[in-house]
C-alpha cells in the first residue's frame, strides 16, 4: 500500500512539473505572438471592422474638402448605400 502511495505520488509531481512545463511553453507562445506588432495591426483591424459592422450608429462620409485641414461630413444613410453598393 505505501509503495502504491509512493508511486502515485511521484507520478504526481513529475506530472505537475511537466504540465507546467507545457503550460509555460504554450503561454510563452501566446505571449510572443500577441505581442508581436503585425499581430496587434491585424487584430486591431478586424477589431475595427466588427465595431464598424455592428455599430448602431451612423457611419461619417466625407463630402467636400474644404481645404487640407477643413472637410465637410456628413452621416451616410446605411439604406441608401447598400443601394447604391448594389447597383
Amino acid at each position: 500500500m505505501i509503495r502504491y502511495a509512493a508511486v502515485i505520488a511521484v507520478g504526481y509531481v513529475l506530472g505537475a512539473k511537466a504540465g507546467r512545463r507545457r503550460y509555460e511553453q504554450i503561454a510563452s507562445t501566446y505571449r510572443a505572438v500577441t505581442g508581436n506588432p503585425a499581430t496587434k495591426a491585424v487584430l486591431d483591424a478586424g477589431r475595427r471592422t466588427i465595431a464598424k459592422r455592428v455599430s448602431p450608429d451612423p457611419q461619417f462620409v466625407t463630402m467636400t474638402p474644404i481645404d487640407a485641414e477643413t472637410s465637410v461630413l456628413s452621416m451616410e444613410n446605411t439604406d441608401v448605400s447598400r443601394a447604391k453598393r448594389a447597383r
